[in-house]
């Protein structure tokens, strides 16, 4: 089916809304169209319309006559989407749109990223802002710019920006569940420096290139236990290093702090008479990494062919270090929380490793709903690191949210949802990072909570929104806003 079919699908507003933001490129750090688009979308309804001095954009709308005794609303969303694609796709996230279409009860995007993570949100609160019809209390639409990447627009708000007392979060990706906690994140930042060594005569150069894995959300997909494409790259090296002489000239795996990494991508250099055995170690390696995830990858290529001779190789004490320090390095789920058996509490994503000739580069990000786990994983990276004789620093670190089981509106739609459809919605706390952490730093005393229809695989080219859910979602986010608690 092509594109426009989502415009089509029920509600009709939210869907168009969305289509539309497919049609904006708006990856992260890619903030003046989409923040453009916003603004000219809240000033076209002749709304009071603010972008504040990093990019954020506040609407307000007046409550519907009978609302106006209710508690003010915000409906919160980000306007920034993961750019992953798979390699058999040419895609500028900058200059492109996004190709969706319509598959059974889901939507996708050919080869990308679809952008429902938090496309179907800012698309719900937009249509919200649209409407005609719909009772609402006083509203808000705060969409902040970056989330994606380090939560930027969160950070930078500033006081008494926001007037409202609730806030809805709608960047949950399960339907049917209300979060009221998220964990907390810190970033890694490891660096091996180094100057480049001749390449010994004789030598052939190969690369090695490993696609086809999955990735996902590093937060939300962490406990599918999916292949982590720079652990499996270096456990193919340290084995090449070993047994075949191996020689590591350059490293590129992984691309986006917050998603697994699906590819990564070796040049090696080895005796020529030597190439016989790496070719015999690829595929043995092959073999091994599809059996041993046969249950969770379907799509493993690993491979190894002739290439260009690099003009230099790393010394091979940096090399070795770097090996060792990425084999030392945990990753995936660290722990669980006790209380809520299911749950990850502390987690890591060892997400990118890149070399440029005079340096590598790692990042990884920790997460966790406890803030000594997050520090104490944080120190186990720092110590396998620096035992190597890397740089480690950390950035970006931001709290988790606390769960307030008392919360007014998490009663509210709790009420609302087992009226509306005839069973109590769960409460959880999810494994990634919500921009209700950092909020409610900045508004302790606000009332807030997330929720939102399901998607899967964010952060991957397999990403897809459930269309049933959509609807639900509309549906009680509707129901929701006619039953907000009176003002106190």
């Amino acid at each position: 089916m092509s594109t426009t079919d989502i415009r089509n699908l029920k509600p009709e507003m939210l869907w168009k809304n969305f289509y539309d933001i497919t049609q904006v490129p708006h990856p992260s750090g890619k903030k003046d169209e989409i923040g453009a688009f916003l603004v000219n979308f809240g000033k076209s309804l002749g709304l009071e319309t603010i972008q504040d001095e990093i990019g954020n954009v506040l609407i307000r709308k007046p409550a519907t006559q009978g609302m106006e005794n209710r508690k003010p609303v915000i409906l919160q969303a980000h306007m920034d989407m993961v750019p992953q694609k798979n390699n058999n796709v040419k895609h500028d996230f900058e200059k492109d749109p996004i190709d969706a279409y319509i598959d059974g009860d889901w939507v996708k995007a050919h080869d990308t990223t679809l952008g429902a993570d938090n496309g179907i949100g800012l698309a719900a609160a937009m249509a919200i802002l649209q409407s005609k019809d719909i009772p609402h209390p006083d509203l808000e639409m705060f969409i902040t710019v970056d989330e994606e990447t380090g939560m930027f627009g969160a950070f930078a708000l500033q006081p008494n920006f926001l007037k409202g007392e609730i806030l809805m979060n709608l960047d949950s990706e399960d339907e049917g569940e209300l979060y009221v906690g998220c964990a907390g994140g810190l970033d890694a930042n490891i660096t091996f420096r180094y100057k480049e060594e001749a390449v010994p005569e004789g030598d052939v150069a190969l690369k090695i290139s490993l696609t086809g894995l999955k990735g996902g959300h590093s937060g939300i997909d962490i406990i599918l236990q999916r292949a982590n494409a720079n652990k499996l790259m270096f456990r193919f090296l340290k084995k090449a290093v070993a047994e075949c002489e191996a020689r590591l000239a350059s490293i590129d795996g992984g691309s986006l702090r917050n998603a697994i990494p699906r590819e990564a991508f070796a040049v090696i250099t080895v005796p020529a008479d030597g190439v016989d055995d790496i070719v015999d170690l690829v595929k043995e390696c092959r073999e091994l990494f599809i059996e041993e995830y046969k249950s969770k990858e379907d799509g493993i290529v690993f491979d190894v062919e002739e290439t260009t001779m690099p003009k230099g190789l790393m010394p091979e004490e940096i090399q070795d270090d770097l090996i060792n320090g990425v084999t030392a390095c945990p990753n995936g789920v660290f722990r669980f929380i006790d209380e809520v058996p299911g749950v990850v509490e502390t987690s890591n994503n060892l997400a990118i490793i890149k070399s440029d000739g005079e340096k590598v580069e790692l990042k990884s990000l920790i997460r966790s709903s406890v803030e000594s786990r997050k520090e104490e994983l944080a120190s186990m990276i720092e110590s396998a690191f620096a035992l190597a004789g890397a740089k480690v620093e950390f950035s970006g670190g931001y709290p988790g949210w606390e769960p307030n089981m008392q919360s007014p509106i998490l009663q509210t739609m709790k009420k609302v949802y087992q009226d509306k459809f005839g069973k109590e919605p769960k409460v959880m706390i999810i494994h990634a990072g919500l921009e209700c952490g950092i909020l409610s730093t900045h508004y302790p005393k606000m009332d807030m909570i997330s929720f939102g229809p399901t998607i899967r695989h964010p952060h991957s080219p397999d990403e897809k929104v459930n269309i049933p859910t959509v609807e639900k979602f509309w549906e009680y986010l509707l129901a929701t806003l006619a039953n907000i608690p009176v003002k106190e």
